[in-house]
């Protein structure tokens, strides 16, 4: 019987650091950069057009208008699904967290789930 895939205790440290950096950034974007009036009314004006509040604003509504972070998640979780990898979990990990966040929480749910299931799995064999 095959091990399952489970990460070592530094890769765990590593991957909540991830999850809460991502989180953190997500509800800075959200809550501080995107939803607030005053920001987006000077942005929008164009007076502090070049600035990188503005720049972020721009680029993350450009982002998840399209749902790349929940395409990006999803993506990252089937990719792991597939072959588990630390890396792939902690891609899947922060693209969860910021779709979830940022409007595309159908996809980046989805995501999270099938991570969830990912830990499930047996680990792959080292050649």
């Amino acid at each position: 019987m095959r091990t399952r895939f489970l990460p070592s205790c530094r890769a765990t440290n590593g991957l909540i650091t991830v999850g809460f950096l991502a989180l953190g950034t997500a509800l800075w974007i959200r809550y501080l950069v995107v939803e607030n009036t005053p920001v987006g009314l000077a942005c929008d004006a164009g007076t502090h057009a070049h600035t990188g509040v503005c720049t972020v604003r721009l680029v993350t509504s450009r982002l998840f208008n399209v749902g790349v972070f929940g395409w990006v998640a999803l993506g990252a979780a089937l990719i792991n699904l597939i072959r588990p990898s630390v890396f792939m979990l902690a891609i899947g990990l922060a693209a969860s967290a910021l779709g979830v966040v940022l409007y595309n929480a159908g996809l980046a749910g989805t995501g999270a789930a099938i991570l969830a299931l990912s830990l499930a799995r047996p680990a792959r064999e080292e050649a």
